[in-house]
């Protein structure tokens, strides 16, 4: 089933950042996942979370659900935890890939009437329906990607693209 034309750039942008984040976690070992750059900065293993996190919210507002005890570390405004409360980078990787399986269906099968629903307070919508908290959110996502691919490159590592 083809994605409501009101929210086809937004699954492009899910679909674009799946592989670009893919790519931005590629060669990474345990330690980098959990370095970050300054003492009030996020590392790579809370970002990919938070983006797991952010995604499921899609699946909620979709009507569709999906879990992990340990996903309320990655809300937003989440205090910093220890090291061992987090998934390990194996753990969020393939939350990651399920989660991500999840929203592809999802998009696929959303409803004009689910599309047509009130946002939520509190998230910005610019046209005040589900429909546009799900393109804000795509673009919340993708700066979240941006911010794993400086990482990988702050660590070292190859870009992400180009």
């Amino acid at each position: 089933m083809p994605v409501p034309t009101r929210i086809a750039g937004a699954a492009h942008s899910f679909q674009l950042n799946n592989d670009l984040l893919k790519k931005g976690l590629d060669g990474l070992n345990t330690e980098e996942w959990l370095r970050s750059p300054g003492a009030s900065s996020n590392h790579i293993l809370w970002i990919v979370g938070h983006v797991i996190w952010a995604r499921v919210a899609v699946l909620g507002l979709l009507g569709s659900e999906w879990s992990r005890p340990w996903l309320s570390l990655f809300g937003r405004g989440a205090k910093p935890a220890d090291a061992a409360e987090y998934p390990t980078p194996e753990e969020a990787t393939l939350a990651f890939e399920e989660v991500s399986a999840r929203l592809t269906a999802a998009l696929e099968g959303a409803s004009e009437e689910t599309l047509s629903k009130p946002s939520p307070e509190r998230i910005p919508s610019a046209d005040g329906q589900i429909s546009g908290v799900l393109n804000f959110l795509a673009y919340h996502e993708t700066i979240h990607v941006g911010q794993v691919a400086y990482l990988r490159k702050w660590l070292g590592h190859s870009g992400v693209a180009g």
